[in-house]
């Protein structure tokens, strides 16, 4: 399904129709909006892209300059020189060349530099936040390459914030002001990533409808940013090496060579001098981008971050899910001592998760989902309480209590030939039992509970399921 909102304008019923169907088939959210409402959809809902067809009132170049941030497809035969002008989609309409013309219009969206936009020194780094000696390398190392023009190549696991340091190489560069455009290389399949690196002629290939430019010339006067480098195809490889000796390249299906003014850092969490010993990187490319190298730590070795990742992460999302949530220090230290194989990500996931389950609450130990339970919780659950339960009547059984009021050890009682009601009378002995070590220890719950060989915690809530008030 597409993560796209489309408008459809269009004198042409049938052909609103036509576009509509196939848009709901592809998943596509769209709405139909008449000519004279179009300017006000546009500007009232977030818009990813405008299909036109026969217009009365507006003429499509007024458009495209007027909404540069918004791509436009026409149904019509038509001409446009700005960028955000995808092309024309022409009749009979199929699901090929309508999912094609789709993915223009996500990638325009995805790509402009509007949406590149941060602000310095805040978002970009508050992931990098930490003491661990870890954190604090790659924060010295950031300093030291930012202010040069070389390549990076950022190395760690999955969720280390590997997208985090490249944006903060760029925030602190001179090229803070040009776009950092991003390309997860291991998400395009390999016979498009050609094209999304280089961009593309009209009629270069089937289904080229209208020029397109491509990462590298959207990155110019910045920084590209090429995520997961080890899953690039060898014959593509070959292509951005020539890109980064010769500084230049050329649109697919174009013979126009074209400067290629960005800085390039690249991202991976394979093992790239053992992909290169197996020949699936090239090493020339490998040396090429590792210029230098920095190395994101893993969040189980940096463990003691733990407490400010959370202040961190609960700040940002607390704005955005508009709730709070307070982890009691017993569930920070629980967190503390799981493993992380998810990393910063699998945190930031775990705090939304317990924004959206505990709204305007204190968590605890318990309230963390099962894996993260790591410690014993301060606030006993129902089935720990029932654990203990167990645990304590054991412990009568095992060593009965010096208490004169007992008539005898419950070891040397003997079962009446009628039977007993065993839960009636295991309750009457525990509340006996509760009662006389509040006696003894003069109302002290704390103390009554050492006594009894039980949590605090454990003790008031026996207490409250049995009515019992520390003055009995």
């Amino acid at each position: 399904m597409l993560d796209l909102s489309i408008l459809i304008v269009d004198e042409s019923g049938e052909r609103r129709a036509q576009v509509g169907n196939l848009l709901s088939f592809v998943g596509a959210a769209w709405q139909q909006v008449t000519e004279e409402d179009l300017e006000v959809a546009i500007e009232a809902a977030p818009v990813q892209g405008v299909i036109i067809g026969a217009l009365q009132q507006h003429s499509l170049e007024t458009l495209l300059k007027r909404y540069p941030h918004t791509p436009f497809l026409s149904l019509v035969a038509a001409q446009g020189e700005q960028s955000n002008f995808i092309g024309v989609l022409d009749a009979p309409y199929d699901y090929e060349s309508l999912t094609r013309a789709l993915h223009f219009i996500q990638a325009f969206g995805s790509l402009h530099p509007r949406e590149q936009q941060h602000d310095k020194g805040q978002t970009l780094l508050r992931l990098l936040v930490g003491k661990g000696k870890g954190i604090q390398e790659v924060r010295r190392l950031i300093g030291q390459v930012a202010s040069t023009e070389a390549n990076v190549l950022i190395l760690g696991e999955s969720g280390t914030g590997k997208e985090v340091v490249a944006r903060a190489i760029h925030e602190l560069s001179p090229r803070s002001k040009g776009p950092f455009v991003p390309i997860n290389c291991g998400a395009i399949p390999g016979e498009l990533l050609e094209s999304e690196l280089f961009g593309h002629e009209k009629g270069a290939f089937t289904g080229a409808i209208a020029a397109r430019r491509g990462r590298f010339e959207l990155a110019q006067g910045g920084t590209l940013f090429l995520d997961e480098i080890g899953d690039m195809p060898l014959q593509m490889q070959v292509k951005l090496l020539r890109v980064l000796q010769e500084r230049q390249f050329e649109r697919v299906g174009g013979g126009k060579a074209l400067d290629a003014d960005v800085r390039v850092i690249a991202a991976t969490h394979r093992n790239l001098e053992e992909m290169i010993r197996l020949q699936s990187f090239r090493e020339d490319l490998y040396y090429r981008l590792n210029v230098f190298p920095i190395e994101t730590p893993p969040l189980r070795d940096r463990v003691d971050d733990i407490p400010l990742l959370l202040q961190e992460l609960l700040g940002r999302h607390t704005d955005q899910h508009k709730a709070w949530i307070r982890l009691t220090q017993r569930a920070t230290e629980s967190l503390m001592q799981y493993h992380w194989p998810g990393n910063v990500r699998e945190l930031s996931n775990l705090v939304e998760r317990l924004l959206i389950l505990y709204p305007n609450r204190i968590v605890d130990v318990a309230d963390l989902p099962s894996r993260y339970r790591l410690l014993e919780s301060e606030l006993p659950t129902p089935e720990q309480t029932e654990w203990d339960e167990r645990e304590a009547l054991a412990a009568v059984f095992q060593e009965p209590p010096q208490i004169d009021a007992l008539p005898a050890s419950p070891m040397t009682m003997q079962l009446p030939p009628d039977g007993i009601n065993l839960k009636e009378m295991l309750a009457d002995l525990e509340i006996e039992l509760i009662r006389q070590a509040l006696e003894s220890q003069d109302g002290v719950v704390a103390r009554a509970a050492d006594q009894l060989g039980m949590r605090r915690t454990t003790l008031v809530e026996k207490m409250k399921k049995y009515g019992m008030t520390k003055d009995l």
